[in-house]
Parts: structure tokens; sequence; C-alpha cells
């Protein structure tokens, strides 16, 4: 199987925007300098995650983006999901059943063991990003990733979050 690179994409910026404070954002344009990927290509994958309620999005000058909830209540699912789709991987088509000497449907009684055996890995693969929550890749970055890359995503947030504007502005 193979995910887009929205999915990676997705997860770097959701671990970037876990290190803002409350109410703080940061610009879609400032994520995508910051992974090396075009603003156009990032903002598409940005809106599903709003869409999602993974993302808000926060208008105005000093808006841009920010986790909707606590980044211990975002699994690696919600933004598999988010970006790629809830429908299977696998989508048997039922193959089985063609060809140049096709049986009629009663010579089928039972469901496809290939689209059974797929659907049981795929479960098992949900499962297991069900199961990885965003803050710990967070943790797990910030106590096994080299000092200097830690450095840099820290100055990043650092120079790129935007306080939330007050209503009265």
């Amino acid at each position: 199987m193979k995910l887009s690179e929205g999915v990676e994409t997705s997860i770097h910026c959701c671990a970037v925007l876990a290190g803002l404070e409350e109410q703080q954002t940061i610009s879609g344009t400032d994520l995508a300098d910051f992974h090396g990927v075009s603003a156009s290509y990032l903002l598409k994958h940005l809106k599903k995650l709003v869409a999602a309620n993974v993302l808000e999005s926060v208008p105005g000058p000093a808006g841009g983006f920010r986790l909707a909830r606590p980044a211990d209540q975002i699994t690696f699912l919600d933004i598999v999901l988010a970006v790629e789709g809830r429908a299977p991987a696998f989508r048997c088509s039922e193959i089985r059943r063609r060809g140049p000497s096709p049986l009629p449907d009663k010579a089928f009684p039972k469901p496809c063991g290939i689209n059974a055996a797929m659907l049981k890995a795929e479960r098992a693969w949900r499962d297991q990003l069900q199961a990885t929550r965003l803050s710990d890749a967070v943790a797990d970055h910030m106590t096994n990733s080299d000092a200097a890359v830690v450095q840099r995503g820290c100055a990043f947030i650092e120079a790129a979050r935007r306080p939330r504007q007050s209503p009265e502005a």
C-alpha cells in the first residue's frame, strides 16, 4: 500500500502545531516553507484536516492553523483518514467472477478469501494507527531526535507562531 505524500506532510505539520501554546497559530505558507513543499499543495491538505476537525483555521492577518483539540486526542488514523479518505485501501472487484468462462453467482456462496484477508490486514493497520497518538510521536521525537533537529523545529515555532487576534481587533 502506498499513501500519498500528503499524509507524511500532514502528520509533520500537525506535530509542529502541537508545539504551539494555546490560541497561537502558524500560517500555511510558513508551514510549507519549513517542510519544503508548495503552499498550494499543503493548503489542500490543511483544509482536509480542518474539515475533519484535526486542525482549526483562524482567519485574518494574525491567523493561521492550530490543532483543533489536544495532541493526545489526535491519532495518526485521524490524520490519515482526513487526507486519504475513509474508503478501504483494498477494494475487491470480484474478478474471480469474470473471465472467459464466468460462473453463475451461486458458484460463489462464500465471500472472497482474498478480500477477507486484505480487510483483516487493513483493520490491524488501522487499529495500530488509532493507537498512535500525535502527542506520543512528538514526545518520542523530542526525546530521541538529534538535538539540532529539535532545536531547528523549536526555532521555527518561535519565529513563525502568531498570537491570536483579540475579537475587538
